[in-house]
């Protein structure tokens, strides 16, 4: 089924800089739609790690991921953009010119949306958690065995064992100190490899650090009852009395449908030129899918590439439009924010 409308930008995509483009777009005045596969918008931080607070977010000292989420979705909604979740863009492609020109988006579904630009704010593309080849891990997932956590109360009271070394694996640590009775963080190397305040807040907290140690066995029938862990550098081993193992041991990506949509793919990344153009006509690309020289993964840099894709995006919907439109606070009325020159 096609749909009627046809919208100025279509954002793939409903993480924060999904978000923070449709809110940008909103000021530019374009007719704007964002399409999620996922069942509610705010991506992974809203998918995965509701409970985690981020702390790299210019003007929030620190904020819980599912409270920033709800902040950008109140700003991108104030321009009532077009929503459609659980929708799985499949395939992208441009119309002949005799048809109008238009790119029409291919969903899983069977839809086909219409735009004039797309802003591709994607993510990683799909994500699978890493695991480990250890007997029990699979056959007790959701019994004990997590790999990432959306409930904190799930663990009120709970004996935690934390696998991982890097942000995730430390932000969960942090945040289950302050509801779970006991948090034991173990690390297969001898050091971490996450962002140094995170690093000392961990080592001077009541949460038991262990380096140079790895999971090597979960017991328990029905849950997880303990597991086993062992010095990589002695072999000593320590059976641990615990009632959740968090996997903190990151995600592996996977475009999936992007790579086959003629795009120009460097290290399973969107090439983007400074402007967030892809190399096809009137498609850009945003956040943690981008690459560029100098290329930092961070929300702040992903919102920032949001407001570049989506000013030039005005100017390729009308070369008359400035891609600078000047300052908000400067202008009475957000409404009419939409940079004409």
């Amino acid at each position: 089924m096609t749909t009627e409308s046809i919208y100025d930008i279509t954002i793939v995509g409903g993480g924060p800089s999904g978000l923070y483009s449709a809110f940008y777009a909103g000021l530019r005045a374009a007719k704007t739609k964002i399409i999620d596969s996922l069942p509610q918008l705010g991506g992974q931080l809203a998918a995965l790690y509701p409970e985690k607070y981020i702390y790299d977010i210019p003007g929030f000292p620190k904020v819980l991921a599912r409270e920033f989420v709800a902040c950008q979705i109140e700003q991108a909604m104030q321009f009532s953009p077009t929503v459609c979740l659980n929708e799985k863009v499949i395939d992208i492609h441009r119309q002949p010119d005799a048809a109008g020109g238009l790119i029409e988006l291919k969903t899983e579904s069977g839809n086909v949306h219409l735009s004039c630009t797309v802003i591709i704010a994607a993510g990683v593309g799909a994500f699978i958690p890493r695991t480990l080849d250890l007997p029990d891990i699979k056959r007790m997932e959701g019994k004990g065995v997590y790999y990432f956590v959306q409930d904190l109360e799930a663990f009120r009271r709970k004996r935690v064992l934390v696998v991982g070394g890097g942000d995730t694996a430390l932000d969960w640590a942090r945040s289950l100190l302050k509801i779970a009775s006991q948090v034991i963080l173990i690390h297969r190397r001898e050091a971490f490899r996450a962002h140094e305040e995170a690093v000392q807040e961990i080592l001077h907290s009541s949460c038991d650090v262990r380096l140079s140690c790895e999971l090597k066995a979960l017991h328990g029938d029905e849950r997880v009852e303990a597991a086993t862990i062992f010095d990589n550098r002695s072999g000593e081993e320590a059976t641990l009395d615990v009632d959740a193992v968090v996997m903190g041991l990151g995600f592996v990506a996977n475009l999936g449908p992007i790579k086959d949509w003629g795009l120009q793919i460097v290290k399973n990344s969107i090439l983007v030129d400074t402007t967030m153009r892809t190399n096809l006509p009137g498609v850009y690309a945003v956040g943690d899918i981008t690459t560029y020289e100098g290329k930092i993964k961070l929300i702040a840099t992903a919102t920032a590439e949001a407001a570049i894709a989506t000013n030039y995006a005005k100017v390729y919907l009308d070369p008359r439009s400035a891609a600078f439109p000047g300052h908000s606070s400067e202008r009475d009325n957000p409404q009419t924010f939409a940079g004409d020159a």
